[in-house]
């Protein structure tokens, strides 16, 4: 096991009391660089995530939710409940010994538990609390609910979802997967660092709000900014135009983008100098955007007999920008992630080995290294409640018998 002292966070201490995926994806982040984060858990409920698939063998089991696995390595894993009184104490002095909180209650939760921000930096003031919730701590929606389905559309995203539709009376679409939250877990753990930094230099610590609809309106900045100024605001119904789209080809689609004119050129050397290719009218963008109902058809047809890599690769020796739309398998299985070691083996004591994706950067003298796999529930309660804590193995079997962890 590399030392943790050569982990570009090395020393930062975490304390994660959140689920699903936005929170622990932002604990995640800050662990994966070699902080010490302790993520708590409701006794015996544990995170939702682990009741989230996909399972192995499809049989639901909470050590063996691939998404739990995946958000949790590095962590160590503790219970506790904090509605109790001594959950409370044990959670303050967690707190205390430690540099950053990540939480994810509706506003107003902490606080009613004696565990908000001000109760926290009373008994440490170089605390930086991290709150995400939907609409953030203030204002007249944040007291609402909202799943990850509300919470991507409250961001306008699905407004400009698909973006280049042909339909433009379709309904309002979700991006795949959970997208949004991990976006939104992105952006938190950005605001922590800023936090965190912050706190280094003046030794104070701050409460950082992030709003899940704000992180992602983030995401469409333009959009909101061009309404914002009185600018007819763009949608899915803005067109490539000329300039290409997405194409349907043997094993699946790439997505062609070709604005200059060279791209065009060596996108009409790829199809092999066809007739119609060769068509002044067709020489131009404006051209091209004037006759798109004849251009992309005739595209698609030539694509539909290519597979995406016969497609793409000419395409990048020529400059004409093609990319191949790849699945999950094509990214697992692609040269490039295997030079770079982006999927490694993890074994888990329940699930067993997984191929997992690891670390999206790379640093030269801090590198990513496995330093534990996700935790089992309640799996570190000695170490960190006696070996960290100070308490007694019989304090702690005390509060396995009230619930407390």
């Amino acid at each position: 096991m590399r030392n943790r002292s050569k982990k570009a966070l090395a020393g930062l201490r975490v304390v994660e009391y959140a689920g699903f995926v936005a929170g622990p994806y932002c604990a995640k982040l800050l662990a994966d660089m070699g902080a010490e984060v302790v993520k708590v858990e409701e006794p015996a409920a544990g995170d939702d995530a682990r009741r989230w698939g996909p399972f192995r063998g499809d049989a639901p089991h909470p050590e063996k939710s691939g998404l739990f696995l995946y958000l949790n390595t590095n962590k160590l894993g503790m219970t506790l409940n904090p509605r109790l009184a001594t959950g409370r104490e044990v959670f303050l002095r967690l707190a205390a010994a430690s540099h950053i909180v990540i939480e994810d209650s509706p506003p107003g939760v902490m606080e009613e538990l004696g565990l908000g921000y001000q109760a926290l930096s009373e008994a440490n003031p170089a605390l930086v609390m991290v709150s995400i919730t939907p609409f953030g701590q203030k204002g007249p929606y944040a007291g609402y609910k909202g799943y990850y389905l509300n919470t991507y559309h409250s961001g306008m995203l699905g407004h400009i979802t698909p973006v280049g539709s042909s339909l433009p009376d379709r309904e309002p679409l979700k991006s795949g997967g959970l997208l949004g939250e991990f976006a939104c877990g992105l952006v938190a753990a950005v605001a922590t660092l800023g936090a965190s930094y912050a706190r280094q230099v003046s030794g104070h610590g701050q409460h950082v709000d992030v709003s899940k609809q704000e992180a992602l309106v983030g995401l469409g900045r333009m959009n909101a900014a061009s309404f914002a100024n009185g600018v007819r605001c763009p949608s899915r119904t803005v067109r490539l135009s000329g300039r290409g789209g997405m194409i349907p080809c043997r094993d699946g689609h790439v997505c062609v983008h070709i604005p200059e004119n060279h791209q065009w050129a060596g996108l009409v050397e790829i199809m092999g100098f066809p007739e119609w290719a060769t068509d002044e009218r067709y020489k131009t963008t404006a051209g091209r955007m004037l006759h798109l109902n004849e251009v992309m058809p005739r595209i698609r047809e030539w694509a539909s007999s290519h597979t995406k890599e016969e497609i793409y690769h000419p395409a990048q020796r020529l400059s004409s920008t093609v990319t191949p739309v790849m699945t999950a398998e094509d990214v697992v299985n692609s040269q490039q992630a295997k030079a770079r070691g982006f999927i490694r083996e993890i074994e888990h004591p329940e699930a067993g080995g997984f191929r997992y994706p690891t670390s999206p950067f790379l640093f030269s003298r801090t590198p990513w290294t496995l330093e534990r796999p996700a935790p089992c529930l309640g799996e570190h309660n000695e170490e960190i409640l006696v070996g960290r804590l100070g308490f007694s193995r019989e304090e702690l079997a005390e509060m396995a018998a009230m619930g407390v962890i």
